[in-house]
């Protein structure tokens, strides 16, 4: 950790977002004895988790004047993590065996999971730092500080000014679209993931689905239960890929890359494989989008790379009165907002010192270069799940808290491999009790729960 050269201060702070990275990092803000200011365009705290059927005007969320949906949650959504992993370290994601409002599956719905993060903001009064149905229009530096320029819906424009400014809007609302030779000829329908909500519209229809990770997995194997075929495309298969996968309705089909689509209707895989086709499914990732945001071009977005940030955090030239949680994809991803967050409050305070600009530069440059000499493309720079512990508890050292527990890295990791190979079923059937029982004692051994770890243990099997 950099000791601090200067005596500790309160700073004037703005957090832009109360989805789960903003109300985390709002508590550790005032924690360490900032005034903080949450700006949210939604009536209640919760962000991506807060479900609608609702969605974009426009499928493919193109359309710049399209109506806007935050969420891109789908009804059966159920999380990839499991709980014990995936709460704050200080308040765990605990069951509720006793509400029968509650999902206490290991592997819970989104609803649950908006449950914690509304028990979450309770618990710490997030609430009252938040200012409902406000969107943030314009951030920049002006003499030293930021201008927030802000309007409730229907209103009129207010600026505000603020020493720091830390974005926690999130990155799954702009979505990306992989680009199909012949798609602007192909006559069918077409959707992005971030618009899917319940698999009724492709009721006895042929459907390609564009992915095959988390997202992927999960719709396919929707769309399933009532389409007549569904075919997947996954650019991580070998070109000759052509499988029949086992699911309940025995109609799902594993293909390489799609090569082309044509006006026919035909969508043709670069395994050979001709498929006539209804609709597509993009389930291809988000960009990172910050539409506020005026920093003269010093930020910039290229190929889903936020450039340049330190550690995924810091902007050198605008550091520390501008930061980012959240921009990282890994699977301890709640853990990661309170780390880094943590880190923003000290800089902030004084108590941490962050190296010289030129320095963090430094860093950074020799960041993308390690990354071209493993062949890993700009797209997934901050893709860090491999090194998702050691990255945290590098952030952990810097400030001078606690290092990840090796239980949460071991059972994310376990469950993406599962995952991989068992996606019907990674949910419901693991072999990792010894996991989930490390990490109720080390629950108890902090005092975060009311009962004896074996009640967690034998309820939740």
């Amino acid at each position: 950790m950099a000791p601090a050269q200067n005596p500790i201060t309160s700073k004037h702070v703005a957090v832009i977002g109360a989805g789960a990275a903003g109300v985390i990092t709002s508590r550790e803000l005032r924690r360490e004895g900032h005034s903080v200011i949450v700006y949210e365009r939604e009536k209640q705290v919760g962000g991506l988790w807060v479900y609608t059927p609702k969605s974009d005007s426009d499928p493919l969320s193109l359309d710049p004047t399209r109506s806007k949906v935050h969420s891109s949650i789908y009804e059966s959504l159920r999380t990839n993590v499991p709980r014990e992993s995936m709460g704050v370290r200080d308040f765990p994601f605990l069951p509720r065996f006793d509400d029968q409002s509650r999902d206490p599956r290991r592997y819970p719905n989104h609803r649950e999971v908006l449950a914690y993060i509304q028990d979450f903001a309770r618990e710490f009064k997030i609430e009252e730092m938040i200012r409902f149905e406000t969107e943030v229009v314009r951030v920049e530096p002006v003499d030293g500080k930021w201008r927030v320029q802000s309007k409730k819906s229907g209103g009129f424009l207010e600026d505000e000014i603020y020493d720091a400014v830390v974005v926690c809007n999130g990155h799954y609302t702009e979505p990306n679209i992989t680009h199909i030779p012949g798609i602007k000829s192909w006559p069918g329908k077409q959707i992005h993931s971030h618009n899917y909500r319940v698999p009724d519209p492709f009721e006895n229809e042929v459907v390609v689905v564009i992915g095959n990770f988390a997202s992927g997995a999960d719709i396919s194997r929707d769309i399933a239960k009532v389409a007549k075929e569904v075919h997947i495309a996954s650019r991580a298969r070998e070109p000759h890929t052509y499988e029949k996968i086992s699911v309940p309705q025995n109609n799902l089909w594993m293909h390489s890359e799609i090569d082309t689509a044509n006006e026919d209707g035909s969508i043709v895989f670069k395994n050979g494989k001709v498929v006539f086709a209804d609709s597509i499914v993009y389930c291809t990732g988000y960009k990172y989008n910050f539409p506020f945001l005026e920093t003269n071009g010093y930020l910039r977005i290229d190929e889903k790379r936020v450039e340049p940030l330190y550690k995924h955090v810091f902007p050198p030239a605008l550091a520390p009165g501008l930061s980012f949680v959240g921009v990282p994809a890994m699977g301890i991803v709640f853990v990661m907002f309170e780390i880094q967050s943590k880190w923003v409050a000290a800089v902030l305070s004084g108590r941490v010192t962050l190296p010289s600009p030129d320095k963090m530069m430094e860093d950074i440059n020799a960041w993308y270069a390690s990354l071209d000499a493993l062949g890993i493309p700009k797209r997934h720079t901050h893709t860090i799940g491999r090194i998702q512990r050691e990255y945290l508890n590098w952030v952990a050292e810097e400030c001078g808290c606690e290092l990840v527990e090796r239980w949460r890295g071991q059972e994310v990791d376990g469950g993406y491999m599962r995952l991989v190979a068992h996606p019907e079923t990674y949910r419901d059937e693991w072999d990792d009790d010894e996991l989930i029982e490390e990490a109720y004692n080390d629950f108890s051994r902090k005092k975060l729960i009311s009962f004896d770890p074996s009640y967690y243990l034998e309820n939740g099997r």
